[in-house]
């Protein structure tokens, strides 16, 4: 092997046994509200994703990721969860939820849904027990509640940051009337951090995981993974000489300080060896994937020894810029790292926390084809892709009006000197067919968040049989990438063809992204499929192609 070329290898080869579903499954993230509207009302629900299920089935993919449907009172879409083992009547009843499953099931699709560990609703009845009870009392221990600094405690207990602005706790009026202690939200202030540290928590999730595994879900993705477990002491948080406690919704996804008591503590992955336990009572190859926003490859590799997650978000990728050599930056730091635990990768671009790819690369036609690109070289690698409702139809990130913006972040920074504009603009209602709004996503007239007036060409029904279009580009990569490089050789061979060109090799499968301003020759071989039209074996800037 040459210098200019790097070989990384995914895991073990193919043997007998036919691998795990996971291994190598395309996911497909349901964002609940914004899928499809059952009954009119503006708002997605489980009856809408069933009866949208036989898209997926057409897009070819594997398994669908519900985000949270539970009771809530919705003031983080879902993610404040006030009951673990029932369904918001927003969305639909234990019922809907039951016939969602089994038609999947009978569709060929698994299902994988949230969980929210890492805290409560404030409306969930332990919390309101919580405040009932007072200080030093076995129902505050469920959570972290703790006395304010300062004359009068009327300072927080220290000085960590809410990731979606502002402090990381609220004080609480006592049943007498007086101001009393505080609680830690390292989200919003409706979602109490709940105290990993006290059995009883442990206990519920438990029955949590079990009430969902007998009802058939195959997996499970775990919210905040890395954040269960804060230092004991919850000692203020170090920061470098002359800045801030970081308050922006960025927190999470731009790891750069250093020292993080509210993350990724030890004592957070034996919590994951007991699940990991539980799961391998149920046949079926069910399925723990976390999201754990940790500082290095080599930390979020801990996630996923083999007797904890089966499986951990790869945000590098999602997090790299438009570019060769960053791409092959993160594909080599991913395989390094997972190899020494025997795990296997992910690879992710969008999901509903961050801005939609194609526009992170640009924007317009530019940022589609790039964004085209960069999925057909995420598909020819080893391990499994998580895709998020609407890439398939090229969506970019909507401009949300301010008056109709509902994120926590907005909420909470909207009269700051630094407004967070929040994460509406990627969870716009998808649009299903028809010219104005709501698009076929169900009922009259906009939904609960305004679609775009000039989506009538991206709609399902407008892109359906449309060979340039971006829907029918999935369909085909989605089709290719089972045909060839599911099942093909884990070990990655880097090539070195330049500057502005990501190349690598899976045995016979050959893949070059041209991430530069011209054209370039492709090696020889069989051309399977292009991201763009290729031209006398031309590839044009900002596309991609497998060879054979």
């Amino acid at each position: 092997m040459s210098l200019s070329q790097s070989s990384i290898s995914a895991g073990a080869r193919p043997g007998t046994a036919p691998p795990p579903w996971w291994r190598d499954a395309v996911t497909y993230q349901v964002y609940v509200p914004s899928f499809a509207d059952g009954n009119a009302d503006g708002l997605g629900d489980l009856p809408g994703i069933a009866a949208r299920l036989p898209h997926l089935r057409d897009l070819g993919v594997d398994a669908l990721w519900l985000t949270p449907f539970y009771p809530s009172p919705q003031h983080d879409h879902g993610y404040d969860v006030a009951d673990y083992t029932d369904v918001e009547p927003r969305f639909g009843t234990l019922a809907d939820a039951d016939a969602l499953i089994e038609r999947a099931h009978r569709l060929g699709l698994r299902v994988v849904v949230d969980l929210v560990p890492n805290h409560t609703s404030s409306e969930h009845r332990w919390f309101a027990a919580a405040l009932a009870a007072g200080p030093g009392s076995a129902e505050r221990a469920r959570y972290l509640f703790r006395d304010g600094r300062g004359p009068g405690g009327t300072e927080p207990p220290n000085n960590w940051s809410s990731v979606f602005g502002g402090p990381a706790w609220t004080r609480v009026t006592e049943a007498d009337g007086r101001p009393g202690q505080w609680y830690l939200h390292l989200f919003d202030s409706s979602q109490p951090d709940l105290n990993w540290r006290n059995p009883e928590i442990a206990e519920m999730f438990l029955g949590v995981l079990r009430f969902w595994l007998d009802r058939g879900v195959d997996g499970f993705r775990i919210d905040v993974a890395h954040g269960l477990v804060k230092e004991e002491s919850l000692r203020d948080q170090v920061l470098p000489t002359g800045t801030e406690p970081s308050s922006d919704a960025t927190t999470m996804i731009e790891r750069s300080l250093s020292d993080e008591p509210m993350w990724d503590q030890p004592e957070v992955h034996e919590i994951y060896r007991s699940w990991r336990r539980l799961l391998e009572e149920y046949p079926g190859d069910r399925m723990l994937v976390a999201e754990a926003w940790t500082q290095t490859p080599a930390s979020l590799a801990r996630y996923v020894r083999p007797e904890e997650m089966h499986q951990a978000f790869n945000f590098a990728w999602l997090l790299a810029d438009w570019s060769a050599a960053a791409f092959a930056e993160v594909i080599r730091g991913t395989l390094a790292a997972l190899s020494r635990v025997a795990a296997t990768p992910t690879w992710v671009l969008s999901n509903h926390d961050v801005v939609r790819h194609p526009t992170r690369y640009g924007g317009g036609a530019l940022g589609v084809a790039r964004g085209r690109a960069a999925t057909l070289a995420m598909l020819a690698l080893p391990g499994s892709v998580y895709l998020y409702q609407g890439e398939e139809l090229g969506l970019e990130q909507v401009e949300v009006p301010p008056e109709a913006r509902q994120d926590p972040s907005w909420l909470r920074t909207r009269d700051t000197d630094q407004p967070d504009v929040g994460r509406d603009g990627c969870r716009v209602p998808l649009p299903w067919a028809g010219t104005r709004p709501s698009y076929g996503f169900g009922g009259e007239g906009q939904p609960w968040l305004p679609q775009p007036m000039d989506w009538a060409p991206l709609t399902v029904e407008a892109q359906t049989g449309v060979a340039t279009a971006t829907l029918e580009f999935y369909r085909t990569a989605l089709a290719a990438r089972r045909e060839h490089a599911r099942g093909a050789d884990p070990e990655v061979l880097i090539e070195d063809r330049g500057p502005d060109v990501l190349a690598f090799r899976r045995g016979p499968l050959r893949v070059v992204l041209n991430a530069g301003t011209a054209p370039i020759d492709l090696p020889d071989g069989e051309i399977l499929i292009a991201s763009d039209s290729v031209t006398g074996r031309r590839l044009p800037p900002n596309a991609a192609a497998w060879l054979r």
